[in-house]
């Protein structure tokens, strides 16, 4: 299964950076041109997608509330 066509706007390519397992969930470092994205998926999503370090990946971002904080 490919996908033809997706609704979600913020993609950023990247590579997984790092891995860090967990029992239930994992976070999955991504890196990307524009900086780290983290995700947390359920670890058997990690292991089902066969992801490891340096796995080409595309993490889609999407949400209806964003904050900002001044620096």
């Amino acid at each position: 299964m490919s996908i033809q066509a997706i609704n979600v706007r913020n993609q950023f390519k990247g590579k997984v950076r790092e891995i860090i397992f967990g029992d239930v969930v994992s976070e999955v470092d991504v890196e990307t041109p524009w900086g780290i994205v983290t995700s947390v998926i359920t670890t058997r999503s990690v292991k089902d997608l066969g992801l490891q370090v340096g796995s080409e990946v595309v993490a889609l971002v999407k949400s209806t509330e964003v904050s900002i904080a001044k620096l």
